[in-house]
């Protein structure tokens, strides 16, 4: 009866959501969070996903914010890998392990806040000193290309294969984000940028994470 019941939430939470989207399916359902302290209710609702992938419901399933060991448990208790994992990467928190562990896993690695504004908006704004936009060396290749800041932290995911997925509701800047595609960072260019990373997460932690909601794309 736990095990139904564990399926069942999910799935009626997803039925929910497709109807207020008004769509027949969904390109990627993603777990939000891997709430570690009850782990195995998050790896019933990825089962719960999975049947949503076997049914056509969705195209896609992935997770977000886990860890390695996070996707060590998950994929020894479920059966489909997932496509994607999402988590807050920049160039202030690169997660070299996490990019490590994805790739060994066939997993596309997914940047939220790939612009490090993440570092900014907890902070309330008050301390600028936290925004990758306005480190020193990102603002002198950005010159040097006659791009924006927002631009080369854009390409620098790139040149990681990162897929990334900055957010904005301006005009301008969503077509400032776009225009990413007519110049490249040379290898010295990206490790130093990658200097940058101080290991400190600006959101929060994967671990004291304490609901697996789910999100849609």
């Amino acid at each position: 009866m736990a095990v139904r019941l564990r399926l069942r939430i999910p799935l009626r939470a997803f039925d929910t959501s497709l109807g207020k989207l008004g769509l027949d399916y969904l390109d990627l359902y993603v777990l939000h969070w891997p709430v570690p302290s009850t782990f195995e209710a998050t790896a019933a609702s990825y089962r719960a996903a999975e049947k949503l992938l076997a049914e056509g419901r969705v195209r896609a399933i992935g997770v977000c914010n886990h860890n390695p060991a996070h996707l060590r448990a998950l994929t020894e208790q479920t059966e489909v890998v997932p496509a994607v994992n999402q988590v807050e990467l920049n160039p202030y928190f690169v997660q070299p392990e996490v990019r490590q562990a994805d790739a060994g896993y066939g997993i596309v690695t997914q940047s939220w806040s790939p612009l490090g504004g993440v570092n900014v908006y907890w902070d309330g704004g008050r301390n600028k000193a936290k925004n990758p936009l306005d480190y020193p060396t990102v603002g002198e290749i950005a010159a040097r290309y006659g791009k924006t800041p927002a631009q080369v932290i854009l390409r620098w995911h790139l040149e990681h294969g990162l897929s990334t997925i900055p957010k904005s509701v301006k005009a301008h800047r969503i077509a400032e984000n776009f225009d990413i595609f007519d110049f490249t960072l040379t290898d010295g260019e990206v490790a130093s940028i990658d200097a940058v990373d101080t290991g400190v997460r600006g959101g929060p932690d994967p671990d004291g994470a304490r609901h697996s909601s789910y999100s849609d794309s």
